[in-house]
Parts: structure tokens; C-alpha cells; sequence
């Protein structure tokens, strides 16, 4: 399957990474959610690049709805293993404004948001409502997740519609303390499923 890349306004086939331009993003994978319980990127499967071939992966999110009310959407990472376990360090925080103009804030986070040393999902957001006009959407960057030297950062920004009718900005940050490599991303519902949304995977190459 060729891959696509897009530069310029315009579209063409990409036959290796030799021949993509620096700074080029390329379409890896979209997945498509219907009431699914999980949206997993493995490298070398279905098509999937997540290996050295590049330097930068980033998954945008759009409009992800979710089956359940006051939930939250998470990503968990795989280092080589079957399971999403991968240690986690983060930092987060959150910009709320709600609609009848009564609440704005910038509050930093802890918990299961702020991840010290965890091998659990990190949420990428707070109570998303999933009424027919709520939704997420964001994007997370990945760097460098072939390395065996160094940790595995990743940087996230999701923007959705809180079930308490508030616009919330959500900022995630952090590390995989793992030198093994990462062969695997994972999203998902803290409770129920993803109900309608679409994740392209990109991947992005440097000079």
C-alpha cells in the first residue's frame, strides 16, 4: 500500500522515505470508530508504520464522540509486549470557559490526568458529554518511538465539549520511561465506547 503524502496543496504516492521532502506529513492510517471498544495503531500491522521510518508520528483525533456520558478518552502505549503498559510520566492541564460565561479557569492537574511512574492509560480529557453535538477533537505527537536509548515523549492537546455545557482545553505532556521501543498506540473510552469519530496517523520526517 503506497503511502500519501501531501505538500504543497497537492497529493501524490509516496514510494519510500527516501523520496519524501523534509518536514513532509504523510498519511499513514485512519481508523474509523462505530461503537468500538478500542482504536489500536500497531506497527506492521494493517498497514501501519511506527518504527523508524520516522522521526515524528501525530495522531489527529476528529470529532470523537463517545457512547457514554462524562467520560473520558485515554491513550496507552506499548513497549514491545501484547498490553498498553508502558510507565508513564506527565504533566497536564486544563482551560475551561462554560457557556453561560459564569466559570473560567486554569487549573493544573493530578491523579489518573498527571501520571507519576503509572502503566495505566493517560485521559486526554475531562466528563466529555455524548449528546448529539458533543464531542473531541485534538491531536498527540509521538517522537522518536523506535529509540532504545532515550524515553519516548509525547505532547497532546484536546479541545471538546464538557458534559456540563463548557468549551475545556485540555494540554498533556510527558515521557514513556521505557528504552525499549514503542510498537503500539491504543485509544479508548474510560467507560463504555467510542461511539462515531475518526484517528489519522501521520508520520512526519525531518532533514
Amino acid at each position: 500500500m503506497a503511502l500519501v503524502k501531501y505538500n504543497n496543496n497537492s497529493i501524490s504516492a509516496v514510494t519510500s522515505a527516501a523520496s519524501i521532502p523534509s518536514g513532509s506529513l504523510v498519511l499513514i492510517k485512519t481508523l474509523t470508530a462505530s461503537s468500538s471498544a478500542t482504536l489500536s495503531f500497531v506497527h506492521g500491522t494493517d498497514g501501519v508504520v511506527l518504527d523508524s521510518t520516522y522521526p515524528i508520528y501525530k495522531f489527529e483525533f476528529i470529532n470523537i464522540h463517545p457512547a457514554n456520558d462524562s467520560t473520558e478518552f485515554s491513550v496507552g502505549f506499548r513497549d514491545g509486549g501484547t498490553a498498553y503498559d508502558a510507565v508513564k510520566t506527565t504533566t497536564a492541564f486544563v482551560a475551561v470557559h462554560n457557556e453561560a460565561d459564569s466559570e473560567a479557569a486554569l487549573n493544573n492537574r493530578s491523579g489518573n490526568e498527571g501520571l507519576a511512574q503509572n502503566t495505566g492509560f493517560q485521559v486526554l480529557n475531562l466528563n466529555m458529554g455524548n449528546g448529539n453535538d458533543e464531542s473531541l477533537s485534538g491531536e498527540l505527537t509521538l517522537f522518536n518511538p523506535s529509540s532504545t536509548t532515550f524515553v519516548k515523549h509525547f505532547i497532546a492537546t484536546t479541545q471538546y465539549y464538557q458534559d456540563g455545557d463548557a468549551s475545556l482545553n485540555y494540554y498533556i505532556a510527558g515521557y514513556n520511561n521505557v528504552t525499549a521501543a514503542i510498537d503500539g498506540v491504543q485509544f479508548k473510552m474510560n467507560s463504555g465506547n467510542i461511539d462515531a469519530g475518526k484517528i489519522k496517523l501521520y508520520g512526519i520526517k525531518d532533514s
